[in-house]
């Protein structure tokens, strides 16, 4: 960084966002209260309340603290950016706010991943499943999915801290390592470190694919061999999964596509949406489906919001007989 002779990057996505950022404003700010909300919501339900503190439970809070992280590290950025004059971020605060959203990117999967484990160890193996996932192994899966993306791509970024940077424009809302590396004075580490990256990636990835497919399919094979009433009760646990993993899976897809390869035959409106999918869309719908998707969850948020009289009293009760 000693090297820097840039000392800002134009976010050049803003320009097509200029005549309504006032409004994009507003709806940036009620999304980034949206997701703090109920995030925040999902866990004191789950804290509260010893009938909900189950392993899967526990994957759940941290799965919404990440997600809140993320968040965080995305929206007053974009806020500050999009009310600016010249649309530029500092080169310090984009570096940071790399880390931040990859580390985010990388922890998300790798929840989803132990997620998916603990479904294994549930529904193959239900009589021994709270001495498979005792509080130890909870603690040391916690643990692993916290550090291990926040160590792995530290080792990888470092890389990037080494650059100098001669180019000026970021072609996005918010700062990616990519589009860092690209800004780079030196052509021969721009390849040096896409190289690296691709070969990064997938040993970082593939260990979580494998752990997700290899839950699965063995979730498949014992629910041949139960009843049919049994098969929708162990595979209705594993829907909110399901759909977090494809809905993530989705957006993730959609941000590696835009860095890796030029989409400019589609619209700057379509790849910015495309672009914030995995950073709005899963942060919004998780906690609706791990909290409004369950009965129990949804009358202890109702009995909450009753607490503090944000709703009335006999709303509960119609929820609890229904």
């Amino acid at each position: 960084m000693d090297n820097t002779t840039t000392l800002t990057f134009t976010m050049t996505a803003y320009t097509a966002m200029e005549n309504y950022k006032h409004g994009l404003f507003t709806l940036f700010l009620l999304l980034y209260c949206i997701i703090i909300i109920l995030n925040s919501l999902l866990i004191t339900v789950m804290h509260q309340n010893k009938a909900l503190h189950q392993p899967m439970n526990v994957f759940v809070c941290m799965l919404s603290m990440n997600e809140m992280y993320g968040s965080t590290s995305l929206f007053p950025a974009i806020m500050f950016v999009l009310m600016s004059e010249t649309h530029e971020i500092v080169v310090k605060w984009c570096m940071a706010q790399v880390y931040f959203l990859h580390t985010y990117a990388a922890a998300e999967f790798l929840i989803l991943a132990v997620m998916g484990y603990d479904r294994y160890a549930a529904i193959c193996f239900p009589l021994h499943y709270h001495s498979i996932m005792s509080n130890s192994k909870i603690g040391m899966l916690v643990a692993f999915a916290g550090l291990c993306p926040l160590i792995v791509f530290a080792c990888f970024y470092s890389l990037t801290l080494q650059l100098s940077f001669c180019g000026k424009v970021m072609p996005k809302l918010y700062c990616v390592n990519m589009e860092l590396v690209k800004n780079s004075c030196s052509n021969s580490s721009i390849l040096y470190i896409s190289t690296v990256g691709l070969v990064h990636f997938p040993l970082f990835i593939m260990p979580q694919v494998v752990t997700i497919a290899f839950s699965y399919v063995k979730i498949l094979r014992v629910c041949r061999n139960l009843s049919s009433e049994s098969q929708r009760n162990a595979l209705k646990t594993c829907v909110p999964h399901l759909l977090s993993l494809l809905n993530y899976t989705i957006g993730s897809f959609f941000e590696i596509m835009q860095t890796r390869f030029d989409m400019t035959y589609i619209s700057i409106e379509t790849r910015i949406f495309l672009s914030l999918y995995f950073l709005i869309i899963p942060p919004i719908a998780n906690p609706m489906l791990y909290g409004l998707g369950s009965q129990i969850v949804r009358v202890h948020i109702l009995n909450l919001l009753v607490r503090y009289k944000i709703l009335p009293t006999n709303l509960v009760k119609v929820v609890t007989v229904a």
